[in-house]
């Protein structure tokens, strides 16, 4: 099966005053569609670096990422914005909803950064909100939500472009245990549903059990590879 991520010698290092630290060393590996994989590791060894360098938020030092069959060091700044916008969905530890806009319209936003609202959009995010259980929050600001519905909200948000690839740090940081399963298995479930490949930066070793490969880095390189199935 053809990989939707390939990571190939990947290496970034960042310029520390008049030293370089050097945060990934040479990482390769894919990642196929609707696969389910865990990155984990100890603080600081470079797992959010990964993936927002495999999200297109950030660029490496050399090596390259394809998404979907494309280079995303190739495309010009406009274009990454574009593609990212389509291709990735993305949920944070911190859910970032913007305060002012009700959760409706904060699911809606990705869908409206590059093209005009429309009624089929309106219907695909309240859809999603129905999907993850806060049909009845459409018109709530985050401040009346709580910390498990606004991340619920965030992953509604990062769905809304019907992406292809949905990337995850430490989604279930903020949140107790009861709301982190809960967040994991509304994740596994879509997953299942929309058939959209899932990669989760973690420290929650409940969050392996059900993953399809576990990665796991340490000083910058990957020391172990685990499949479930």
């Amino acid at each position: 099966m053809k990989a939707i991520i390939k990571v190939e010698n990947l290496v970034k290092i960042y310029d520390s005053g008049p030293q370089k630290v050097e945060v990934l060393k040479g990482l390769t590996f894919s990642v196929k569609p609707a696969e389910v994989v865990v990155i984990m590791g100890p603080s600081g060894v470079g797992k959010s670096t990964l993936l927002h360098i495999m999200g297109a938020l950030d660029l490496p030092t050399s090596g390259s990422v394809w998404l979907d069959g494309q280079n995303i060091n190739d495309l010009s700044n406009s274009a990454l914005a574009r593609f990212r916008n389509k291709a990735v969905g993305f949920v944070f530890q911190f859910h970032h909803l913007l305060p002012e806009f009700t959760a409706f319209e904060n699911v809606l936003i990705p869908s409206i950064m590059h093209e005009p609202l429309t009624e089929e959009k309106e219907d695909y995010a309240r859809y999603l909100l129905e999907e993850v259980g806060l049909s009845h929050r459409l018109q709530h600001k985050p401040n009346e939500l709580s910390g498990g519905e606004q991340q619920r909200v965030a992953v509604a948000r990062a769905l809304v472009n019907k992406p292809k690839v949905l990337l995850a740090d430490e989604p279930t940081g903020n949140l107790d245990r009861k709301n982190s399963e809960m967040l994991y298995d509304l994740m596994l479930s879509l997953n299942k549903k929309f058939n959209q490949t899932l990669v989760i930066v973690t420290h929650d070793e409940h969050m392996t059990l059900k993953a399809s490969r576990i990665i796991e880095l340490d000083d910058g390189k990957i020391v172990n590879e685990i499949k479930r199935n």
